[in-house]
């Protein structure tokens, strides 16, 4: 009879063990679209830093920041609300009963699972903690630190087993500070207390404080997805109409061209003439005078450009003056309300939608820094991007744009020497001059003539290459499809700043290259082939 009732006892235990270990996430509430907030404070940054998310303090300034991928809310209705919400998630992990008292070290090398972590005193994160799922995606994390809590130089909290970023949690009693170099997965909520990021700094999740300062210095920073988070589609993409047939237009204006131009679309103006393309070098037709496939393509344009202008835009990008610089946009409609100037990277981030639009609304003319480049990640592609621009458009040497440029009354003055454009470039009112360039209209019709899906120079951008081991640890190898299309080839890889970390040259059909050096995280790739772009993409380092 005992046995029979030891028997009971232990089963029941052992129902019971999953609620006690498993953790429950909290409430978020619109604190969840914040990646910088302070209830009581100022949010300040220094240096160029990139962030996805909304920044705000409900009582205070948020100061130094250039053009931030959200919204800044400062002392409003939305800064009071996430100001509500923040208190009730803070309340909420206050609240949960721990199931582990770790020492007040973190890391060095060791693994946890999902639960409620308590520590006593003042904790510290050196080098790597492991943070394991176990295959579970909706275990929870959570630290309730009841002190400081400081990162030490380049530590790193890593997922693992299907573990997200939005299903971690640290609720710290004091001020946060991590050093250069850390990477930080999951939300903080530092309670009366300052928070503290560094140079070189990634947070995955979102930094808040509930009463307290909230300064960063060249960080990277964004909201996590997941759990219940919006996936973003963007806006409801313009119908081109025949306009998608063309990779160069101008409604009213030449299309003038000088050097050796590669076009893949057609070529023309309903008032004016189309002139130095090489037909040899044109994959479409070449309309040197108007005919009634311009007069088409004019009335497209036209009304292209009100579907575009007429768009609500989501996010206002402050400082038009300083954009690209690394800057990384998800799917939505942004604007640009004065002449903007483009400088180094932009990054697209589809965020895995390879159906994601993203629309950029220019109010003024735009300009370009040589080199410049847009940079597609995460499944973004370029027949999804529109650029509407109420000016003139220059883009300089050897720059790499991606999507559809629809310029309204300005010149296309200068789609200059070593130029890819990804895209089409159209003009309701203005002279268009290309200089030895590149041009691709990416997915033309069916119905353009006998032109098909567009292509590079007469290649298939697709698949030129593989990158394998990707993730990669101390080598990967890139593999060219076809010897035949190596020809001046050079690998670069940046990270997620928009730093150059690697320049080499592709002389073989397979090179090996030495990856011990990178850190752990998220590259980018282009392999660019006599100064054309013909494969980009992502790359994962797990040094």
């Amino acid at each position: 009879m005992n046995a029979k009732r030891l028997k009971l006892v232990t089963i029941c235990i052992l129902f019971l063990i999953p609620s006690l270990n498993f953790a429950q996430a909290p409430t978020m509430g619109t604190a969840a679209n914040f990646v910088l907030f302070s209830s009581n404070g100022a949010v300040t940054n220094t240096s160029i830093s990139q962030l996805t998310g909304n920044v705000g303090t409900n009582n205070g300034s948020s100061t130094g920041f250039g053009n931030v991928n959200g919204v800044m809310d400062n002392n409003n209705a939305a800064s009071a609300q996430c100001s509500t919400d923040l208190l009730i998630a803070y309340n909420q992990l206050n609240s949960d009963v721990p199931t582990f008292f770790p020492a007040p070290t973190l890391g060095n090398g060791d693994t946890l699972v999902a639960g409620v972590y308590s520590i006593t005193s003042a904790s510290t994160l050196n080098l790597k903690l492991f943070l394991n799922a176990k295959g579970n995606p909706n275990a929870v994390f959570i630290f309730q630190i009841k002190g400081s809590f400081s990162a030490n130089a380049s530590s790193k909290i890593i997922l693992v087993n299907g573990a997200l970023a939005c299903n971690v949690f640290w609720k710290v009693e004091g001020l946060v500070s991590m050093a250069s170099g850390t990477t930080m997965r999951g939300t903080v909520i530092a309670n009366n207390a300052a928070i503290k990021m560094n140079t070189g700094d990634t947070l995955e999740g979102r930094a808040l404080s509930t009463d307290g300062a909230v300064t960063v210095n060249g960080i990277l920073a964004y909201t996590p997805i997941g759990c219940g988070s919006p996936t973003l589609t963007g806006p409801t993409a313009p119908v081109l109409g025949s306009a998608a047939c063309y990779a160069l237009f101008s409604s009213d204006g030449a299309v003038s061209n000088s050097g050796t131009t590669y076009v893949t679309g057609d070529v023309g103006s309903n008032n004016g003439s189309a002139t130095g393309f090489n037909p040899a070098d044109v994959t479409g037709t070449i309309h040197p005078i108007p005919d009634g496939s311009t007069a088409a393509c004019a009335k497209d344009v036209s009304t292209a450009y009100t579907d575009i202008s007429t768009l609500p835009y989501d996010i206002q990008l402050l400082y038009p003056a300083q954009f690209g610089n690394g800057l990384v946009l998800t799917p939505h409609t942004y604007l640009l309300n004065a002449a903007t100037t483009f400088t180094d990277s932009l990054y697209l981030n589809a965020e895995d939608n390879a159906n994601a639009v993203f629309v950029i609304q220019i109010y003024g003319a735009i300009s370009t820094s040589t080199y410049s480049r847009v940079i597609l990640i995460n499944g973004a592609q370029a027949q999804n991007v529109y650029w509407l621009v109420n000016g003139a458009v220059k883009i300089n040497n050897y720059s790499v744009f991606c999507g559809t440029i629809i310029c309204n009354n300005g010149a296309l003055g200068a789609l200059n020497t070593g130029v890819t454009l990804n895209g089409r470039a159209l003009t309701t009112n203005g002279a268009l001059t290309t200089t030895a360039m590149n041009d691709k209209a990416p997915m033309i019709p069916s119905d353009c003539g006998a032109l098909g899906i567009s292509s590079i120079n007469g290649k298939n951008g697709d698949d030129v290459a593989t990158i394998y081991p990707n993730p990669f640890r101390k080598y990967t190898t890139i593999s060219i499809n076809g010897a035949l299309q190596i020809n001046n080839a050079v690998l670069k890889m940046y990270n997620v700043l928009g730093e150059e970390v690697m320049n080499v040259n592709i002389t073989q059909q397979a090179t090996t290259l030495a990856t011990g050096n990178l850190p752990s995280g998220i590259y980018f790739y282009q392999l660019i082939n006599d100064n054309t772009l013909i494969q980009s993409g992502k790359l994962i380092a797990q040094n």
